[in-house]
């Protein structure tokens, strides 16, 4: 428990995160999750500093499920892990990704983004919401030759963005998935307006 004590109270300066790539959206959407959990949660106004972590991986497209994209933000967060070590005081990775439910008989897509945060503490993943995908834009994807193209641009606020006609974005939705890692992270943990339990 000491040593929860003693992060805590490094924590009470300000944060420091390393993130995992090095666009604005993830690096914007991170801090804006981790300000909103101390600001809102903990009732403790926290300066948070955001320092990019470029990566050497190749683009590999949108995952196309939740444990595909799962998966690659703990990958890269391994990966940050072995180049900084214990130099900051959260790693942080995020990554968009299609998911699918059936419904009457046939599939639904969906997007969200997910955000994997660990720190001396644990690890958490969190999620943003979801949002469908229209039926007329993945008529024949999973088919040869069918549409593979869907709309937005990461400068244009990606996906969600298109989707929404601009009310939301990606650096939104992956403020939303690090609050919500965090929320998981700490929960317990550290007491916030709620009560309950914690330091």
């Amino acid at each position: 428990m000491s040593d929860l004590r003693d992060f805590w109270q490094r924590l009470q300066t300000g944060v420091e995160v390393a993130v995992a790539g090095s666009g604005p959206a993830p690096l914007l959407g991170v801090r804006d999750g981790f300000l909103r959990y101390f600001r809102d949660v903990l009732d403790r106004p926290v300066p948070v500093a955001v320092v990019p972590q470029p990566l050497a991986i190749a683009p590999s497209g949108m995952p196309v499920s939740d444990e595909e994209a799962l998966a690659l933000v703990r990958r890269r967060l391994a990966e940050i892990e072995r180049r900084v070590g214990g130099e900051y005081d959260f790693l942080v990775s995020v990554e968009g990704g299609l998911h699918s439910v059936d419904l009457d008989g046939r599939p639904r897509f969906f997007v969200r983004s997910w955000a994997a945060v660990r720190c001396p503490v644990g690890e958490a993943c969190g999620g943003s919401g979801s949002i469908q995908l229209p039926e007329r834009l993945v008529e024949g994807l999973g088919e040869p030759g069918g549409p593979r193209v869907v709309p937005g641009t990461r400068r244009g606020g990606g996906l969600i963005s298109a989707l929404t006609a601009g009310a939301e974005d990606r650096r939104g939705a992956i403020a939303e998935a690090a609050f919500h890692a965090l929320s998981t992270l700490f929960y317990g943990v550290l007491a916030g307006r709620g009560g309950g339990a914690g330091l």
